[in-house]
């Protein structure tokens, strides 16, 4: 079996397609929509908006579908963890149902898009499944499932599944799926191009002027004009007017992709407690892959981010009879005070402007709500959906105190990272990467496989917070905001939109 440091860090969905060459906008623009982000979100929107007859543009600062949605899980479930009767509870069973509704309405779009484009993509009707190991959680799991099937979600409470360790219980919601995202919207984007539609590559939004028609404004220069604008760039780049740095938390998970003796009992599962451990399957070649997936944290936040990978090798050891791990990736999500995601009007007072963020793990299905609303709004000007996922929206008893908590948390890193000591001991093994003090100057160093030095100034271009090495992906993170650069400074994830300076 492969040792987990020599497996190269790339997840199965981007290791079994082709890499996308759209080409990159060289010319100023006119559309109806443009949309900025080229993910889930972004694909299914413009597909929808297209639908509607209007002219749309993607508009993606790297390549279509690599970023989160290119390192999900890929579960079609409105089974979000333990959350319906926690909404009702804090928000209310109108809101409650409309978060059901929507994320039904979601795994039936895909669906209903699959067959009626007869896309292959590894589409199939499984069960999900919220299970625990620990008596604390199992009236929790009893509630959720009374809450959700009084919410007319197919769910059921049971304490036996087919697991290769004991339950104490699970509630069980029939009639979801799972499917290969990159295939199925990767079939998608080839149909928005035409017909005064279109799909850029390399292109990176760096400002928005809130006229009307809205500009945007890309790195490069050419300017893109719509009557409406989506953000969809995972973290809305553009915040001037709405605050999303203090009501968005980021956090990494991880994954691994594991051959094992025995065969998948079908399903997909995620423990109620932490840490948390989410399993599935997926047809590879002739065999299948267990993903197993879990060890979510603060992104930046911990001393070694590969003990999270090693973690999950052990937990698959004690279950299953691995023959081999054949993929690793980790991925990043971010998270609002309410746990509830973030699609409409960037702001209330910006009607032409629009963002969907803050999915919190379940971007399948939150993605395709959010292109769903989003289309709504912008053709109908209403979606019933529209007032749980709004942006605006003020829910003190489901938010208050983890905007406390998360806020605090940035502060005293930022404080931190100014004031915390820099090592001294420049002697860098391979592969290892640190803050070291240099001259005076507090200096991001890694020494790759070749025994070359990387030097990078560690502090954030976004908002000035020092970043911490990341020792399983061999980055520079942001505990503040996330934002996150290759060992050589270059942006890897927002929403930094300079990367760190480059020391020689």
């Amino acid at each position: 079996m492969k040792d987990l440091l020599s497996i190269n860090p790339q997840s199965y969905w981007l290791a079994s397609t082709e890499k996308t060459d759209y080409p990159t906008l060289q010319e100023d623009l006119v559309v109806d929509v443009v949309i900025i982000g080229g993910g889930m979100t972004g694909i299914t929107a413009a597909t929808l908006l297209k639908k509607e007859g209007l002219k749309v543009a993607i508009i993606e600062a790297d390549g279509i579908l690599q970023g989160t949605t290119g390192h999900t899980t890929a579960k079609i479930t409105s089974q979000h963890g333990l959350i319906y009767d926690k909404i009702k509870n804090q928000m209310g069973e109108e809101k409650a149902r409309q978060y059901a509704d929507a994320n039904q309405s979601a795994i039936h779009m895909i669906a209903d898009l699959i067959k009626e484009k007869n896309i292959d993509c590894d589409f199939s009707w499984q069960s999900a499944f919220v299970y625990t190991q620990s008596e604390t959680y199992v009236q929790k799991i009893a509630n959720e499932a009374k809450t959700a099937a009084f919410l007319d979600i197919k769910a059921t409470y049971t304490e036996d599944l087919p697991l290769p360790f004991p339950i104490k219980a699970a509630v069980a919601f029939e009639g979801q799926a799972q499917f290969h995202p990159r295939k199925y919207l990767l079939a998608l984007a080839k149909e928005i191009p035409g017909d005064g539609s279109y799909i850029f590559e390399n292109t990176k939004a760096v400002d928005i002027e809130e006229k009307n028609p809205a500009i945007v404004i890309t790195e490069k220069g050419p300017r893109v004009f719509a009557f409406n604008v989506i953000i969809a760039s995972h973290y809305p780049f553009y915040d001037k007017p709405g605050f999303y740095f203090s009501r968005l938390y980021p956090e990494r998970s991880y994954v691994l992709g594991l051959n094992a003796k025995e065969k998948f009992p079908g399903g997909m599962f995620i423990s109620a407690e932490e840490p948390t451990r989410s399993l599935r399957s997926q047809a590879f070649k002739d065999k299948e892959l267990i993903l197993l997936s879990g060890e979510h944290h603060k992104t930046g936040h911990g001393k070694s981010t590969l003990s999270h990978y090693k973690n999950l090798e052990k937990f698959a050891n004690e279950h299953f009879e691995i023959e081999d791990i054949l993929f690793r990736w980790s991925t990043q999500d971010y998270s609002t005070p309410d746990g509830l995601p973030y699609a409409g009007q960037l702001t209330a007072t910006i009607p032409n402007i629009y963002v969907a963020t803050g999915f919190h793990k379940w971007g399948m299905t939150n993605s395709t709500v959010s292109a769903m609303l989003l289309r709504d709004l912008i053709v109908k000007g209403d979606s019933p959906w529209a007032s749980v996922y709004d942006p605006s929206r003020f829910t003190p008893a489901a938010s208050a105190s983890n905007f406390i908590v998360e806020n605090v948390d940035v502060a005293v890193n930022f404080v931190s990272g100014k004031i915390l000591p820099a090592a001294t001991n420049q002697d860098l093994q391979p592969n290892e990467g640190k803050v070291l003090q240099v001259e005076g100057k507090k200096v991001g160093a890694y020494r790759d496989e070749k025994g070359e030095l990387h030097l990078v100034d560690t502090t954030c271009t976004h908002m000035y917070c020092e970043t911490k090495w990341n020792d399983a992906e061999k980055t520079w993170d942001c505990p503040c905001h996330g934002s996150r650069f290759s060992c050589d400074g270059d942006i890897v994830e927002g929403p930094a939109l300079k990367p760190l300076t480059k020391y020689k």
